[in-house]
C-alpha cells in the first residue's frame, strides 16, 4: 500500500503572527511601582532575604534574554530602574548566584480551551566543554558534559507545561510519569504524543491513569503484552493497527505528525543559548526554567494559526 500524500498547511494570520514576532524584539520593559521587590520576612530564624523572588527572577530573565554575565545584568537592571526613576536597590552578583541555586521559577501559561493534548520529547543540552569547530579539529575532551532535557508541550497554545532536566544516563520513559504529575489532577488530559522511547509498561500505565489516550509507536520489534491493565490493552491496540493497516497510516490516523511542534520547541529554548552558564546542577535547573518562562511569555503573544490545504 502506497503512503498517503504530506498535508500541505497555510497560515491565515500573518499579519498578527508578524506583530507578535515584532513584540519579542520590543525592548520596552515594563515595572510595575506597586511590585514585591524588596524581600518579605520568612519567620524563620537567621537573616531574611533582602530581594523577593520576583525581583531576583527579573533579573535572572534579563540576564537570559541578552546573554549577560552577572554582573552586567547588574548594572543593566541599575540603568533599568535608575530610567524610570526607581529608588529602588539591586541586587549584587553574589545573591543572584546564591538565591538562582533555590528560586521556584513562576512559569506562566494561558492553558488551553478543552482538554489537554500533551506533546513530550527529550533533547540533549550542553552543559559544559568546547565548542562544535573546537571538537571537530581536536576530539571532545573528558570535560565535554552534557545534560538531557525534557519537556511537554500544550498542542494547543503551544506553551510549555512540564519540564525536567536530568542527567545524560537517564532514560526518556522513567521520566514521563514526573512530567504528567506537573500537569494539575483536576484539569482533563485528552492524549500524551511521543516516539517509540516511551513504548514501555510504565509510560502506558501512566498515560491510562489519567484518562488520556496514548499516542507511541510500537518499537520495531515489539510483541503484545498481557492484557491485565489498561495501559497494557491500548498499546496492543496501537500494535494490532499499526501491523495490519501499516505504520504510516496509523501516523495519519493517529495524528502522530503532532510531535513535530516538540522538536521546534526544543530549537527555540536552544536559540537563547546552545549551553548552560551555570555550574552545578541546581542553578541550572533554575536557568532552564527561565527559559521556559521567557519563550511562554513570548508564545503568550501570538502564534502561527494554520490549517490544511488541498
Amino acid at each position: 500500500m502506497s503512503k498517503p500524500k504530506p498535508t500541505r498547511y497555510r497560515t491565515t494570520n500573518w499579519s498578527s503572527y508578524n506583530a507578535a514576532l515584532k513584540k519579542r524584539g520590543s525592548l520596552t520593559v515594563w515595572f510595575d511601582p506597586s511590585m514585591t521587590w524588596e524581600g518579605l520576612p520568612t519567620g524563620r530564624r537567621g537573616r531574611q532575604p533582602g530581594y523577593s523572588d520576583a525581583a531576583i527572577q527579573t533579573c535572572l530573565t534579563l540576564k537570559v534574554l541578552f546573554g549577560f554575565a552577572l554582573r552586567q545584568t547588574t548594572g543593566f537592571v541599575e540603568s533599568l530602574l535608575r530610567l524610570v526613576g526607581f529608588a529602588w536597590s539591586v541586587p549584587d552578583f553574589s545573591t543572584l548566584s546564591r538565591r538562582q541555586k533555590s528560586l521556584r521559577v513562576d512559569i506562566p501559561y494561558r492553558g488551553s480551551d478543552g482538554p489537554l493534548h500533551l506533546l513530550i520529547d527529550s533533547t540533549g543540552i550542553k552543559v559544559e566543554g568546547e565548542g562544535e569547530w573546537h571538537t571537530r579539529k581536536h576530539g571532545a575532551s573528558k570535560h565535554r558534559i552534557w545534560h538531557k532535557l525534557h519537556i511537554g508541550i500544550d498542542e494547543g497554545s503551544m506553551e510549555i507545561r512540564a519540564v525536567e532536566m536530568t542527567g545524560n544516563e537517564i532514560g526518556d520513559a522513567p521520566v514521563l510519569p514526573v512530567l504528567l504529575e506537573q500537569i494539575p489532577d483536576e484539569e482533563d488530559i485528552a492524549s500524551v504524543t511521543a516516539d517509540g522511547a516511551y513504548d514501555t509498561r510504565i509510560s502506558h500505565e501512566t498515560i491510562a491513569s489519567r484518562g488520556a489516550q496514548a499516542v507511541i509507536p510500537p518499537r520495531k520489534n515489539a510483541r503484545p503484552w498481557r492484557p491485565t491493565s489498561a495501559g497494557a490493552i491500548a498499546r496492543n491496540e496501537t500494535l494490532r493497527t499499526c501491523r495490519h493497516l501499516g505504520r504510516a497510516i496509523w501516523r495519519r490516523w493517529s495524528g502522530y505528525h503532532r510531535r513535530s511542534r516538540v522538536e521546534t520547541k526544543m530549537h527555540c529554548i536552544k536559540l537563547l543559548g546552545q549551553r548552560l552558564t551555570a555550574r552545578d546542577f541546581d542553578r541550572q535547573i533554575t536557568e532552564v526554567h527561565i527559559r521556559v518562562a521567557i519563550l511562554n511569555r513570548f508564545t503568550a503573544l501570538g502564534i502561527p494559526l494554520t490549517r490544511a490545504v488541498a
